[in-house]
């Protein structure tokens, strides 16, 4: 084979079997909610969220131990060894007819989470340092495999059960994983060649892990639980929020939510070209702020509000003699009204797009004819009515720019790190990965707890827009204190511009 050719062979075989994994990694948001919809299953919301989420905490956790081992033994042997070991739990699926053994098998296949730490570091070696960022990037698209299930698992099983009628059929599901599992790992051995960090022979398992005393790990760790973590739950939660919000049948909801982790995850390429062209930092702080922009915009719910407005109060004592709906007389003097429009909201409803919230005002009578009413009391009370539509395409562009977004952030993550730690890729990379794999974990339930609390289905994305602007300061601040400490001289003359523009200012 020519050498030349090698790494670009690697590169391909590696984001095959990156997409395969993270495709069966996913399998259990859509197998599960199929299983529970048509009452093959009797479990509730609760266990449905541990069966759904059980496989993503086995592969994040599983992410470091599986890094220390790429450094040790190379990429080859370990991400084709993962894939058989992967195929076994995830083919007893099929034969599953208990909780438990839906959770031991979850647990089982989840493993297919960590080929990232294993891709990760089997990429990175093959690649100078100046093309690590496309190649990793290029090599990350691979997450696009969650897309390809949440659009195809249902297609399958519904031709696999005949459309409902046979529901045994699902079973020929998990089978078809695991086969395309082990033919995967088939070709990577096939195509690869065994290649590795050298100079960590002869470490111990606490050197290995020595670098995880650096505090910058875990700050990438944050940036990374806010982008690929966050991108794992959104890609989860989405669906039932369309459902509640929208209205949506969960195939359609299904769709909608693809529109965001589809190009989330092919983006990641284009994210690994720009960190190397233009540098991880820069793309970080477009990323950053990018998030902190639709996730805020994001939080303005669908709403409909009524309110208390300016009431009409009698001018002087008198009697009641007429109310209608535009008017009030009392004795001869007249009191107009702001009339409510009728069908005023179902009006605004079949208007089309509304970007901004609009609003009306009506007068509602409080007194009757014949009433006797003194100065300054109350005719007619002011009702004002807020309706925000959170226009379902408006709210999918949002979506999709923060998945654009999540996106490139993954690729500029994960381009620090061969920089950072070009001998302890694996190690760095499986516990960002780690954290990253636990932020797809929790995140749903953290919004689970929020929706309870609130009642709010945007109370996620608050969450979501106060972790980004966490990550953005902290690396702000992170640079500010780095530029002050390696050229003290350039970082006085910026601060002291401001002050010499006001000057000149002064003196102009």
């Amino acid at each position: 084979m020519n050498e030349r050719k090698r790494p670009y062979i690697v590169l391909t075989v590696n984001t095959l079997a990156f997409t395969v994994c993270f495709a069966a990694w996913m399998m259990y948001g859509v197998l599960i909610t199929f299983l529970v919809d048509n009452q093959v299953f009797d479990w509730d919301k609760a266990q449905m969220g541990w069966l759904i989420g059980i496989p993503v905490l086995t592969g994040a956790v599983a992410r470091l131990p599986v890094g220390m081992l790429t450094d040790a033994y190379g990429g080859r042997i370990v991400f084709g060894t993962l894939l058989f070991i992967a195929a076994v739990p995830m083919f007893m699926v099929s034969f599953a007819d208990s909780y438990v053994w839906f959770l031991l098998t979850g647990l089982g296949f989840g493993l297919s989470g960590a080929a990232f730490a294993v891709g990760i570091a089997y990429t990175s070696v093959w690649f100078s340092r100046e093309r690590q960022g496309t190649a990793l990037g290029i090599f990350g698209a691979g997450n696009a495999g969650a897309a390809l299930t949440s659009m195809g698992a249902p297609i399958i099983l519904k031709a696999l059960t005949d459309d409902g009628a046979n529901l045994d059929g699902w079973r020929t599901l998990p089978q078809m994983y695991a086969a395309l599992l082990a033919i995967t790992g088939v070709i990577f051995f096939a195509l690869t060649t065994t290649k590795k960090v050298e100079n960590i022979q002869g470490h111990t398992i606490t050197q290995r892990l020595a670098p995880l005393r650096n505090l910058r790990v875990w700050r990438f760790g944050l940036y990374y639980f806010l982008v690929f973590g966050g991108f794992v739950a959104l890609a989860q939660w989405l669906v039932p929020y369309y459902v509640s919000t929208y209205s949506m049948t969960v195939a359609t909801a299904g769709l909608m939510a693809a529109i965001f982790s589809l190009p989330s995850g092919v983006i990641r390429a284009l994210g690994g070209w720009m960190s190397d062209n233009w540098g991880a930092r820069t793309v970080m702080y477009w990323v950053l702020g990018t998030c902190v922009i639709s996730f805020l915009f994001l939080i303005v719910p669908r709403m409909d509000i009524q309110s208390p407005g300016e009431g009409i109060t009698a001018a002087r004592s008198g009697t009641v003699t007429s109310v209608s709906a535009s008017e009030i007389v009392v004795d001869q003097r007249s009191y107009q009204l702001n009339p409510k429009k009728p069908n005023a909201l179902a009006d605004r409803e079949n208007e089309g797009v509304l970007v901004f919230p609009t609003s009306s005002f009506w007068h509602e009578p409080v007194v009757q004819p014949g009433d006797e009413v003194s100065k300054k009391e109350l005719l007619a009370r002011g009702v004002t009515n807020i309706f925000f539509q959170a226009n379902v395409w408006i709210f999918t562009g949002l979506v999709f720019v923060a998945g654009i977004a999540m996106g490139i952030g993954k690729a500029a993550v994960y381009k620090h790190i061969p920089d950072y730690f070009p001998d302890d890729v694996g190690v760095v990379g499986g516990m960002v990965g780690v954290l990253g794999g636990l932020g797809g974990f929790v995140c749903p339930v953290i919004f689970g707890y929020l929706l309870r609390a609130t009642g709010i289905w945007t109370t996620s994305w608050m969450f979501l827009a106060i972790l980004s602007a966490i990550s953005l300061v902290w690396m702000h601040l992170v640079i500010q204190r780095m530029m002050r400490k390696s050229s003290p001289a350039v970082a006085e003359r910026f601060e002291e511009m401001p002050r010499v523009v006001a000057l000149n200012e002064e003196r102009t």
